[in-house]
């Protein structure tokens, strides 16, 4: 295994992709890496985690980027369906009586 930067892939050949996988496949996951599987010195695969599979498979939209982003910066990322629920008829209970 190459020794890398953390935001680079970890490179392995695949023999020892083979006789280690338990242990690349937790790398992989605890250290949000890529790793690259070569075969002669030649990449022939590539192992993520399921977290950046999803991202690159189905990228997230702008829009809801911005919506997270702004969610975590009033702390309303940590409410509870209920707590969300509640909020919501209460704002409409708000626009239903006359001002």
């Amino acid at each position: 295994m190459q020794p890398t930067d953390k935001n680079e892939s970890i490179v392995v050949s695949a023999l020892t992709a083979r006789t280690g996988f338990g242990k690349l496949l937790r790398r992989v996951e605890n250290e949000h890496r890529s790793l690259v599987i070569e075969k002669r010195g030649t990449p022939r695969a590539v192992l993520l985690s399921i977290r950046d599979y999803v991202r690159l498979a189905a990228p997230e939209p702008e829009v809801l980027r911005l919506i997270g982003e702004e969610s975590r910066q009033k702390g309303t990322d940590k409410l509870s369906s209920r707590q969300i629920e509640q909020v919501i008829q209460a704002t409409r209970a708000k626009k239903r009586k006359p001002a």
